[in-house]
């Protein structure tokens, strides 16, 4: 009876030692998981704190800081750029409007890094739609990634409108689209060039698909009669030999917008419309030659017509589309332009011409050079 009893007791007692042990371990592993879920929430109040102070920072509002360790990469080994913006190959003797970043006024942009680029943007498409200046853009996007991608792993394709560079690991292609207008510019009778307000489909139907879509329109609404892009505009069945050219704008935009509400799922699809580039030419009393380093500030400030015309238009839209303003910022950059070293032996043409000849180039942009930190802010708005 009393064996029984004391085994009894050895069981119990074992039993309730076994139990605070369980129940330390647990408290243990409670603590651990805890400390975990600590460490893992303070990593992701980092990440959403990062994003949230790049929402509420202005981006558009800072100042150009020189930087030695700019450019982000070398013109001399990046095979995609166009004769017309590698300047220092075309005889630009500096170098400093390579080196300078922009510093907005409360934050920081994130210095562009290409494999966190490329696993972000891993099997997305990546478009950016519009003019020439738009394909100066895509050409530094290109620049900026391509170092990290193996030869043999990365290849450019061309089909009607638009040039596709891929990173074939990443199954990611950043794309560029021809369609300075967005909308449509057909030929009619006589040769003439009609440019349809209200037709956008045989542009659209190359964006339809992608990811990302990286828009801009405004240098072609605005040329000069001598350049005008077009001879008739049309909008349904009225034909007009001339409208203002502001009111045309706003017509064609208001189509593009249109194309974007109905066509496209906000949750599928990224679109942002970056604004307009500076000119700064003769036309707007600014010369861009020989040009060294950026303004400090601008002396005149003003906000384009096309700007306001294009926040109207944004704000009436169901689908969300970012504003990436880049004009206030670039128009403090004219020392950035190629101005006459857009072929080799520019300063031979300043020579025999003088800079009124007509190869100037005050809109446009060298490489490396501003589009790069375009692309750093188009970066860290996705």
């Amino acid at each position: 009876m009393a064996s029984s009893t004391f085994i009894l007791c050895f069981l119990a007692f074992s039993l309730l030692l076994g139990l605070i042990r369980l129940t330390k371990a647990s408290k243990l592993e409670i603590e651990e998981l805890s400390w975990l879920d600590d460490d893992k929430d303070e990593e992701i109040n980092m990440v959403l704190g990062r994003h949230d102070s790049l929402r509420k920072c202005d981006l558009g509002s800072g100042k150009w800081v020189y930087d030695q360790t700019y450019p982000l990469y070398d013109a001399a080994t990046c095979p995609y750029l166009s004769t017309r913006v590698t300047c220092r190959k075309n005889g630009r003797p500096d170098s400093d409007y390579e080196k300078w970043r922009w510093k907005p006024h409360g934050c920081n942009i994130p210095r562009f890094d290409a494999l966190e680029f490329l696993g972000r943007m891993r099997r997305k498409r990546i478009m950016l739609v519009g003019d020439s200046i738009m394909r100066n853009q895509w050409e530094s996007l290109v620049c900026l990634v391509e170092s990290v991608v193996p030869t043999d792993r990365k290849t450019v394709t061309y089909a009607g409108p638009t040039m596709a560079f891929h990173a074939l690991d990443f199954e990611t292609s950043i794309e560029f689209c021809w369609a300075p207008l967005l909308v449509e510019l057909k030929k009619g009778p006589g040769n003439r060039r009609i440019l349809h307000l209200d037709l956008i489909e045989e542009n659209a139907k190359y964006w339809r698909a992608a990811d990302v879509l990286v828009f801009d329109s405004a240098h072609w609404w605005t040329h000069s009669d001598k350049w005008t892009s077009w001879d008739l505009l049309m909008e349904g069945k009225h034909v007009a030999r001339d409208m203002n050219r502001m009111v045309a704008y706003q017509r064609g935009l208001r189509t593009w917008a249109k194309w974007i509400d109905l066509n496209l799922d906000p949750r599928q699809s990224r679109v942002i419309f970056r604004s307009m580039s500076p000119r700064h030419n003769r036309d707007n009393g600014w010369k861009c030659y020989k040009q060294r380093e950026p303004l400090a500030y601008a002396s005149h400030p003003h906000v384009p017509e096309e700007m306001m015309i294009l926040k109207g238009v944004l704000k009436s839209m169901r689908f969300p589309v970012y504003l990436q303003d880049i004009t206030a910022m670039s128009a403090l950059r004219k020392d950035g332009h190629p101005s006459v070293y857009t072929q080799a032996g520019g300063d031979k043409v300043v020579k025999q011409h003088g800079t009124g000849h007509g190869s100037t180039d005050c809109s446009h942009w060298c490489l490396p050079g501003v589009p790069d930190i375009w692309n750093e802010m188009l970066n860290a708005m996705l």
